[in-house]
């Protein structure tokens, strides 16, 4: 199975989703399940997992309602207030959802770029495992030191890297970024997904070429056995179609065997997220 390991829907409300800027005007509007199936099918992709872009459980509900009305949603990360007193109980009742595999913070919103660090934070990270549940890790560069000594704490969760933590690809400035990649790609259980390029480049003027670097240390440093395609989708469609998007993963991989080309395009998904 090809599987998109990360996607988003939303009811588009200009307060709600105020991250969706007037210069992304391409993206203000609805964007749900009948919207991406055809672009799906048309690039021979099997399934995607559904990624929160909310931080609310209003989110995580609409995510796991759209799952359930439609089977080629395969997986759901969601929201789920992981300092809240009650986390216990809530990932209980979250267990009821086959399909809600894992949940995500946007840590990159958060200002203190060592909030992944936090108590209260890391408790609740703590909490997962117990469940079961997966965790995506969203951050800019700037936050990576703090990711590093984070992903050391949790040996055994299940823990991926989103848009390979946004490089710097207009500038090209790979060096501490590099560095940082490598030494969180030291803990086996942290995997990356090769997702969120173009949004991260001039959308105008990127080119395949620029995310090579990058995706040469993400390969190196992870292997083939823990990368993901993901569309991004419909972010994406700021600086580029879908079928765009897939090509330069699939171009970039397509010299390496045919296993690890069908881990990096799903198989890899389907174990990390136990679909």
């Amino acid at each position: 199975m090809i599987i998109d390991a990360h996607q988003h829907f939303w009811q588009y409300h200009p307060v709600k989703d105020a991250w969706i800027t007037d210069d992304m005007k391409v993206i203000q509007e609805d964007f749900l399940p009948q919207h991406l199936l055809p672009v799906l099918q048309e690039n021979g992709v099997d399934g995607c997992i559904a990624v929160q872009a909310d931080q609310s459980e209003t989110e995580t509900g609409f995510l796991l309602e759209l799952a359930d009305q439609h089977a080629f949603i395969k997986g759901v990360v969601g929201w789920v207030d992981l300092r809240a007193e009650n986390l216990s109980d809530r990932l209980a009742h979250y267990r009821q959802y086959e399909k809600l595999k894992g949940f995500r913070h946007i840590v990159q919103g958060e200002p203190d770029p060592s909030f992944i660090l936090r108590e209260d934070f890391c408790k609740g990270i703590r909490a997962l495992a117990a469940h079961d549940f997966t965790y995506d890790i969203l951050v800019y560069p700037v936050q990576l030191p703090a990711v590093a000594a984070f992903v050391q704490q949790f040996p055994d969760q299940r823990l991926v890297i989103d848009h390979m933590a946004k490089p710097y690809f207009k500038t090209g400035d790979i060096s501490a970024w590099e560095t940082h990649m490598r030494a969180i790609a030291q803990q086996p259980n942290v995997y990356c997904k090769l997702s969120g390029l173009v949004t991260e480049a001039d959308w105008q003027q990127w080119e395949a070429a620029h995310f090579a670097p990058f995706l040469d240390v993400a390969l190196e440093a992870f292997g083939a056995e823990r990368l993901m395609f993901g569309s991004d989708w419909p972010v994406c469609k700021l600086a580029a179609s879908y079928t765009e998007v897939k090509a330069i993963i699939t171009d970039y991989i397509s010299r390496l065997s045919d296993a690890e080309r069908a881990g990096i395009m799903g198989g890899n998904a389907v174990r990390f997220y136990g679909l």
